[in-house]
C-alpha cells in the first residue's frame, strides 16, 4: 500500500517511497522492551544522528501540565542542535514532581553518556499513563541495550518502542531531488495539536538552512490541523534533525506532505476511530474565526457521531458552527450552505463544508469519527 494514500495529500512530483522501516542515511536507531508495557512489547528507543553538524528543531506542547521530558528538553536542550533522542513508551512521566523530572534527567545523561553526545544534544521523549512514578532503573537498562543495538534499518524497532494504544506503526522513508527523509510518529488518543501533537520524530540528509521555520510551517499545515478528541496532551513532541550530508535541499511540498499523511494516519487511528472527516469552513470574517468554526464542528459529540452512522445530519454541523460564533449574526445555516452529502458515504474520508457568509477566510479540521470502541478504551485506560 502506498504511503501516500489520502486524498487530501499531493506529494511532490518525483517522490520514491523506500522501505518504510528505514532510516535516512547517516542516522541510526534501535528499540528494545525493558518492561514498562505489560504487553512486554518495545518500549524504549533511541534515534541518533552520525554527523555532528545535524540541525534540528524540536516543537513541544503547550499543555500548562507538561510532562517531566517536556520541561527537561526546554530547559537542558539546545533545539537547534539535536544529536539524538531518547524515547519511552508506557509511562508519560507527567504529574510525578521532582521525581519525574530526576528521570527524565537522568534519561537524557544516560543515553548522552552511551553514545559520546553532550546532554544537551540529547532530546527525551516519553508517552503513556499519566502519574505513575517511571521504574529508572528498566529504563537505564533499556537505554544501554537500545544504545548498543543501533542499526540503520532499525526504523521498525524504534516505531515499536514508541506507540501506545496505536493499532498500528505509522511511518515512512521517501527519497525526492537527491535527498532521503524517513519519519516516525504515534498518537490515536489524547490529540489536539499545541505547537505539535503526538510524538514525530523526522530525519533527512537535506540541507535546511533554517529547520525551525520549516518544522513550523509544515506543522501548521498537518498536525495542527487535526483532533481526535479535543484534548491536548502533555508530552507532544515534534523532533527534526538535518544532516546536510546530501548536499542538496529540501524539495518543495516534501516535508509537508510526509507531516499531513503522517496526521491523517493518527486521525484515522483514533482510538477506535473508522473514518476521517474534513470540515472545511469558508465566507468567515478571519482566519481565526474560521477555524474557531472549524475545530467546534471537528470536535462535536454529535457531529462526530454522525459521521460513524453516516447520517448526513447537516443540523449538526449548523449547531456546532452556531455555538462557535455564539452573540454574532449568521445567515441562516442550511442546505444551500452546508454539504454533508459525503457524511453518508461508504468511505473511510469524508468531506464536510460550511459557508458561515461572513467573509472571505477560510480554515480546515480533520477529525475522527467517535465510536463505541473510543469509550470502551478509555473507560478502562487504567483499570
Amino acid at each position: 500500500m502506498s504511503f501516500f494514500r489520502s486524498r487530501w495529500v499531493e506529494p511532490p512530483a518525483g517522490v520514491t517511497e523506500l522501505e518504510p522501516t528505514a532510516l535516512a542515511p547517516g542516522f541510526r536507531a534501535a528499540g528494545v522492551a525493558c518492561g514498562l508495557k505489560e504487553s512486554g512489547g518495545t518500549d524504549v528507543g533511541i534515534v541518533a544522528a552520525d554527523e555532528p553538524g545535524t540541525v534540528s528543531a524540536l516543537l513541544l506542547t503547550r499543555n500548562a501540565a507538561a510532562a517531566a521530558p517536556i520541561v527537561v528538553c526546554r530547559e537542558r536542550c539546545e533545539a537547534g542542535a539535536i544529536r539524538a533522542a531518547v524515547v519511552n513508551s508506557g509511562n508519560a512521566n507527567a504529574a510525578t514532581g521532582e521525581r519525574g523530572y530526576a528521570d527524565a534527567v537522568a534519561m537524557q545523561e544516560r543515553c548522552a553518556e552511551t553514545l559520546g553526545l553532550e546532554p544537551a544534544a540529547v532530546a527525551v521523549a516519553e508517552t503513556g499513563t499519566i502519574g505513575v512514578p517511571l521504574d529508572i532503573g528498566r529504563v537505564i537498562d533499556g537505554i544501554d541495550r537500545a544504545a548498543a543495538g543501533l542499526g540503520e534499518a532499525e526504523g521498525g524497532s524504534f516505531s515499536a518502542a514508541i506507540m501506545t494504544t496505536d493499532a498500528g506503526p505509522k511511518r515512512c522513508c521517501v527519497s525526492a531531488g537527491g535527498v532521503t527523509l524517513s519519519a516516525q510518529a504515534k498518537g490515536a488518543g489524547m490529540i489536539e495539536p499545541g505547537y505539535a501533537t503526538m510524538l514525530c520524530f523526522v530525519q533527512t540528509d537535506a540541507v535546511v538552512a533554517d529547520p525551525e521555520a520549516e518544522l513550523r510551517q509544515a506543522v501548521a499545515g498537518s498536525f495542527e490541523r487535526i483532533t481526535v478528541d479535543g484534548q491536548m496532551s502533555t508530552n507532544d513532541t515534534v523532533l527534526l534533525q538535518a544532516s546536510g550530508a546530501s548536499g542538496q535541499p529540501l524539495p518543495d511540498g516534501l516535508l509537508d506532505a510526509v507531516l499531513l499523511q503522517l496526521a491523517l494516519e493518527i486521525v484515522a487511528d483514533g482510538e477506535g476511530a473508522s473514518r476521517v472527516g474534513r470540515a472545511a469552513v469558508t465566507g468567515a470574517a478571519s482566519n481565526g474565526e474560521a477555524e474557531r468554526v472549524a475545530r467546534a464542528i471537528a470536535n462535536s459529540p454529535l457531529v462526530k457521531t454522525a459521521l460513524y452512522g453516516r447520517d448526513p445530519n447537516w443540523g449538526r454541523i449548523a449547531q456546532a458552527a452556531g455555538q462557535a460564533l455564539a452573540g454574532a449574526e449568521l445567515p441562516e445555516l442550511g442546505p444551500g450552505r452546508i454539504d454533508a452529502a459525503e457524511m453518508a458515504a461508504d468511505t473511510g474520508e469524508a468531506e464536510l463544508s460550511v459557508d458561515i457568509g461572513r467573509g472571505s477566510a477560510a480554515a480546515h479540521v480533520f477529525f475522527s469519527d467517535l465510536t463505541h470502541e473510543y469509550i470502551r478504551i478509555n473507560a478502562e485506560y487504567t483499570t
